[in-house]
């Protein structure tokens, strides 16, 4: 598959699925790829074969969207960001829950991938900021549109190289050693829960004292979604609670407004 014939298809494919190719650029060589293997599941010889395959079957509109999500993730991700969420947003959180007699926070990782994103944040929460509040507990709902990401979630072992970011002194606190993986300690599994939901047609109801929606929305998403889950996202938070978005994404102008700036430039508070 030459590469300009398949950016030409993106180009075409994407703004109908309400995504966008600037979001695409550095990481089409992934759905390039995916789509090689499609054509060749299919018996087709080109992707102007697939573009009329897809304009005619709704089915087959769904497996390309699948095809274009971007599962990259890996523990404590952002180092600065997860460091602020340990130092500053969790403490915070749990003083303010203590002050009113609340005894759960609850997190919420939308786009979750194979679980290094919550794992982390229920790892934070265990070993660096649970001891200080002992009266209160931290709940982290993960969502993902993708199955068998969900089912390596739920399973909890990875790679070494999945946690090279994450503080030395944690790893075996948190993780046991199972052959070549590392598996997340079942006592740090507990307060995890997974469930699948494509965030473009449905979201947990909330409230939510902590929202990361990270590399995802504010990416890929083409403005009007953009703006659609923001307004979403916005109306899933508890008052004073706090969203926590990729670093390289920014809020729809039309919904900024509705948040302060948070600890890390990444991090924003609801108001």
């Amino acid at each position: 598959m030459a590469h300009r014939d398949c950016t030409a298809f993106l180009q075409w494919a994407l703004p109908q699925l309400g995504l966008r190719w600037a979001g695409y650029r550095k990481v089409q060589g992934l759905v390039c790829k995916r789509l090689a293997h499609r054509l060749r599941e299919l018996g087709l010889a080109d992707l102007a074969q697939y573009r009329v395959r897809v304009a005619g079957d709704a089915l087959e509109r769904e497996r390309l969207a699948a095809l274009c999500r971007i599962p990259i993730s890996r523990f404590y991700r952002d180092r600065g960001v997860f460091d602020a969420l340990r130092d500053a947003v969790l403490p915070a959180l749990a003083a303010r829950a203590a002050g009113r007699g609340e005894r759960t926070l609850r997190a919420w990782s939308a786009g979750c991938a194979s679980g290094e994103e919550p794992y982390s944040l229920a790892i934070a929460w265990r070993l660096a900021v649970a001891p200080r509040f002992p009266g209160t507990a931290l709940a982290v709902l993960a969502t993902d549109a993708e199955p068998e990401l969900l089912a390596r979630a739920e399973r909890g072992c990875y790679r070494s190289s999945s946690l090279k970011d994450l503080p030395g002194e944690w790893l075996p606190l948190a993780f046991e050693r199972a052959g070549e993986l590392w598996c997340v300690r079942g006592g740090l599994r507990r307060g995890v829960g997974f469930a699948r939901q494509d965030i473009r047609a449905e979201m947990p109801a909330g409230p939510f004292d902590l929202v990361l929606c990270r590399n995802l929305a504010f990416t890929y998403f083409d403005a009007p979604g953009q703006e659609e889950t923001a307004a979403r996202l916005a109306a899933r938070l508890a008052p004073g609670g706090f969203l926590v978005l990729g670093c390289h994404e920014k809020l729809p102008a039309a919904i900024a407004g509705r948040f302060a700036p948070g600890p890390h430039e990444c991090i924003h508070a609801s108001a």
